[in-house]
């Protein structure tokens, strides 16, 4: 929600293309995701390890939400993208609370995909 309220200040403000297209890109990865986790694809599809592709989208959007999203904000061509900027580092902080819940919840050298506890 947030990605798309970014969206959202960016688009109406006409802002930048570049704010936009990131802001656009981010809600579209998030819903990507959120599907896969829905839908239980992640658990069809074992070739990749899913948790560690969210970590990385997650380390990675918030990278270039930081830098564009600064800009946005120092720029400031009007109110619309100022907020947006504003939401925009909403989302980064967002992004590396995810990064850091998953990367805490993922084990490695465990067992992946079994529901009873290990002894």
């Amino acid at each position: 929600l947030v990605a798309f309220a970014t969206f959202v200040c960016f688009a109406a403000s006409r802002s930048h293309e570049a704010y936009t297209a990131l802001a656009i890109m981010e809600v579209v990865i998030t819903l990507l995701f959120f599907l896969l986790y829905l839908l239980k694809l992640d658990k069809k599809m074992k070739w990749l390890f899913w948790p560690l592709a969210d970590i990385f989208n997650s380390v990675v959007a918030a990278v270039f939400l930081l830098v564009v999203c600064l800009f946005a904000i120092i720029i400031k061509t009007n109110y619309g993208t100022l907020v947006g900027g504003v939401f925009g580092l909403l989302l980064f902080l967002l992004c590396i609370v995810d990064a850091v819940i998953l990367f805490q919840k993922i084990s490695l050298s465990g067992p992946r995909g079994t529901n009873y506890p290990t002894r």
